[in-house]
C-alpha cells in the first residue's frame, strides 16, 4: 500500500513530530503482519479517510505493540483519542445522552444481577450501552477482562477501521441498538412514512433529492453529536404537568421509579437519574429540545402541524400514564394489605419499576412489561409517526396488561 504520510503525525496523547520514513517503516510492519492475520481490518483502513491521509496505526494504537508477543501492549482508542483530531464532535457527544449510556446502565438496580456473560461479555445491555463515556478506572477494569471490549464509543456508529461518516449518516447505523423490546425505534421508523420514503431513496425508487428524513435528520441536525430528546428515555419530567390527574399519575410513576418517596419528596435515586440524563428535571431543557424538534419538522411541515403532532405525543404519554399509575397502585395495594410480600431492597411500599426482569412474582413481571415495553411503544410510536406501534403494540397492550394485573390481584387475595 502507498503510504501518503506527509510531515507530521498526531498522536493520541498530543501532537508530536515524527520522522516520516520511521513512521512509514513502522506502519509497513503493521500492514505486513495484519494483512496476513486480520486482512479485512487492513482493507477497511486502506479505504478510510485515515488511510488515505496518512493517519497510521500508531496514531490510534500507539507504538508499543510490534510483534505477536506483545499484543497486550497495544493501545485501544477512547473518545479522547478521537478527540485529538475531532475535538468538536467529541465535545458535542460528551453533552448528549449517548455519552451517559454507560452510567445509565450501571445505575439500574438489575444490571449487577445479570449473568456475567451478559455484562462482561457485552451481550446484554452492555452491548449497546458501552457507547457511553467511562472513567479511567472503568476502562482499566474492562481491559483486564480481555480484548478491551466496550472501551471506545465513536466506533459504535463509525465502525472500525473504515470509520465512515457516510455509514454513520444512514439510519441503519442506529438499527443495532435502537430496536427490540423497550426501544424499537428502528421498527417504528422503518415502518413509518418517513422511513419508507428514505428506504425507497436508498433503493433508487425515489430521486436522491426527494424529501425523506433519517434518524440523523431529526436527532443529529447538521451532524451535531449532542443527541437528546425533550421527554428523555423514561418520559417523566419535573415540574409536574398542570393537569391534576396527570400530575398525580406521574407522581405515582416517579415513586415506582424510586426517585420520589411516598410523600413526594426526592430520594437519593433522583441524583442517579439526573446524572444518567434519563429524565428532564426542569422546564428549560424540555422546552429547548421541544423547540429544536419543531424547527426540524418545519423543514417539511408547517409549524402548526409540527406543534400539533408533538402535542399528540404528549397526549399519548398522559393516557399511558393513567393506565400505568393505576396498575402500580394495584400492586402497591397488595404490599399494603400483606397479600404480596414486599421484596427485600424495596425502600418504599411501591413496586420498583427499575428492577426489570428481576421482579420476583408474575404480577410484578407483568407490571415491568407494561412499563418498559408497552408504555415505551405507546409514546415512542406516536412521536415516530407509527400508528400501529402507538395503538396495538403500545396503548392497547397496556389496557390488556392492566386488566390482567387487576385479575391477578383478585386471584391473589382470594387464594390467601
Amino acid at each position: 500500500m502507498r503510504n501518503v504520510f506527509a510531515g507530521s503525525v498526531l498522536l493520541a496523547a498530543g501532537v508530536a513530530l515524527a520522522v516520516p520514513s520511521l513512521v512509514q517503516a513502522q506502519n509497513a510492519n503493521c500492514l505486513d503482519c495484519h494483512t496476513r492475520v486480520t486482512s479485512r481490518v487492513v482493507i477497511d483502513w486502506q479505504l478510510s479517510k485515515h488511510g488515505q491521509n496518512g493517519i497510521t496505526c500508531s496514531v490510534c494504537h500507539g507504538s508499543e505493540h510490534t510483534t505477536q508477543y506483545d499484543v497486550d501492549q497495544v493501545s485501544l482508542p477512547t473518545p479522547a483519542t478521537c478527540g485529538a483530531c475531532h475535538g468538536d464532535r467529541v465535545e458535542e457527544f460528551s453533552r448528549g445522552k449517548h455519552a451517559a449510556a454507560w452510567a445509565a446502565m450501571n445505575a439500574m438496580p438489575t444490571t449487577h444481577a445479570l449473568p456475567m456473560a451478559l455484562t462482561e461479555g457485552m451481550k446484554g445491555c452492555g452491548g449497546c450501552h458501552k457507547i457511553g463515556l467511562k472513567s479511567e478506572e472503568e476502562i482499566a477494569a474492562l481491559k483486564e477482562q480481555g480484548g478491551g471490549y466496550g472501551i471506545a464509543s465513536c466506533d459504535a456508529c463509525h465502525t472500525r477501521h473504515l470509520f465512515s461518516v457516510r455509514e454513520a449518516q444512514q439510519p441503519q447505523a442506529c438499527q443495532t441498538c435502537h430496536m427490540g423490546f423497550d426501544h424499537p425505534q428502528w421498527e417504528m421508523y422503518s415502518g413509518s412514512k418517513h422511513g419508507v420514503r428514505f428506504l425507497l431513496k436508498q433503493n433508487g425508487v425515489l430521486p436522491e433529492n426527494a424529501s425523506a428524513p433519517t434518524c440523523q435528520t431529526c436527532h443529529m441536525v447538521a451532524g451535531n453529536h449532542e443527541v437528546r430528546t425533550a421527554w428523555g428515555f423514561l418520559a417523566v419530567r419535573l415540574p409536574l404537568p398542570e393537569d391534576e390527574q396527570w400530575a398525580a399519575d406521574q407522581t405515582t410513576i416517579l415513586q415506582a421509579l424510586g426517585v420520589l418517596d411516598p410523600d413526594g419528596q426526592p430520594t437519593s435515586r433522583l441524583e442517579v437519574v439526573q446524572a444518567a440524563d434519563l429524565a428532564r428535571l426542569s422546564q428549560e431543557p424540555w422546552e429547548k429540545e421541544r423547540l429544536a424538534m419543531i424547527q426540524v419538522c418545519g423543514r417539511c411541515h408547517s409549524e402548526n402541524f409540527a406543534t400539533a403532532e408533538m402535542q399528540k405525543g404528549d397526549d399519548m404519554i398522559r393516557e399511558a400514564d393513567r393506565l400505568l399509575a393505576e396498575a402500580i397502585r394495584v400492586v402497591a395495594g397488595l404490599y399494603e394489605d400483606g397479600t404480596l410480600a414486599k421484596p427485600d431492597g424495596y425502600s418504599y411500599a411501591f413496586p420498583d419499576l427499575l428492577t426489570f426482569h428481576d421482579a420476583p412474582t408474575p404480577i410484578e413481571q407483568e407490571l415491568f412489561v407494561m412499563h418498559l415495553e408497552h408504555r415505551m411503544r405507546a409514546f415512542q410510536g406516536t412521536f415516530h409517526a407509527n400508528p400501529d406501534y402507538a395503538l396495538w403494540y403500545g396503548w392497547s397492550e397496556m389496557v390488556r396488561s392492566l386488566a390482567t394485573i387487576k385479575q391477578m390481584a383478585e386471584d391473589l387475595r382470594r387464594d390467601r
